[in-house]
């Protein structure tokens, strides 16, 4: 994958297809994943899109900077992405903290947002005293530490009984994910609030939960859903990795969202 070094020198790693001339959608993945989190998207998506998908600071292949970071690094980000590859404007397509930063672009940076999906996500994730919880466990002992109960967090038992090569691909993704990246994208989760912000959000926005979700429940889709006005809100049965377990029509969901 190609890097993209941004204004505090951290090199992003990212993927672009699809044609030049298509409409163009930025994907951001969830904590303790990376871009391959999109690859049962991709292939609907780039045949009609210009699709840029990256590793979040601190996951995959890019750099993994010491120290916390903040939702609005997250955000700032995306843009410097997208000015690198020439997208001006972009449909913003997130999971988890990726769907916190799609928010917080559709907050911070209106006029580079044409239409927003923001999938098992909330305003406000977790509280401070969950993360710092999680922050200590993973400090101390790694992502190992809460592998296996982050498996049956992200998806439900029917799932990972059907499709255990798929829930085996994931845990090893946020195995090999970074203590240092993964604990400074938790210190972001733990301060960002954008309670008081989502009423400002102006593009056309997509809302989707999934009714297993106990990391980012129902009720959090249909607060963000009611907040920011028109939204649209899908639920789907599903965990928290909706796009994985429901992939069929989590894409078409999006692809109507974005229509």
């Amino acid at each position: 994958m190609p890097l993209h070094t941004t204004d505090d020198g951290c090199r992003l790693a990212y993927e672009v297809s699809g044609p030049d001339e298509a409409p163009a959608v930025v994907l951001s993945n969830s904590l303790g994943t990376d871009h391959h989190l999109w690859d049962a998207q991709i292939g609907v998506l780039e045949p009609h899109y210009r699709v840029l998908r990256y590793d979040t600071r601190g996951h995959g292949a890019s750099d993994v900077p010491s120290g916390d970071y903040t939702i609005s690094r997250l955000g700032h980000d995306v843009l410097s992405l997208m000015d690198h590859v020439g997208m001006r404007r972009a449909h913003v397509c997130g999971i988890s903290i990726g769907g916190l930063t799609a928010l917080w672009l559709g907050v911070h940076a209106p006029d580079r947002v044409a239409r927003l999906v923001l999938a098992n996500t909330a305003a406000r994730i977790g509280s401070e005293a969950s993360w710092a919880d999680r922050m200590r466990l993973v400090d101390a002992d790694g992502t190992a530490a809460l592998a296996e109960v982050t498996m049956t967090r992200w998806f439900t038992a029917r799932f990972r009984e059907a499709s255990p090569l798929t829930v085996a691909r994931t845990r090893a993704t946020l195995l090999a994910t970074s203590r240092a990246g993964y604990l400074g994208c938790c210190a972001a989760l733990r301060d960002a609030d954008l309670r008081a912000d989502a009423a400002r959000v102006r593009a056309e926005t997509l809302v989707i939960t999934g009714t297993h979700d106990v990391a980012t429940p129902p009720a959090d889709g249909a607060w963000l859903a009611g907040a920011i006005p028109g939204a649209t809100l899908v639920e789907l049965d599903a965990a928290h990795l909706s796009n994985v377990e429901c992939a069929t029509e989590f894409t078409e969901r999006v692809e109507g969202g974005l229509r």
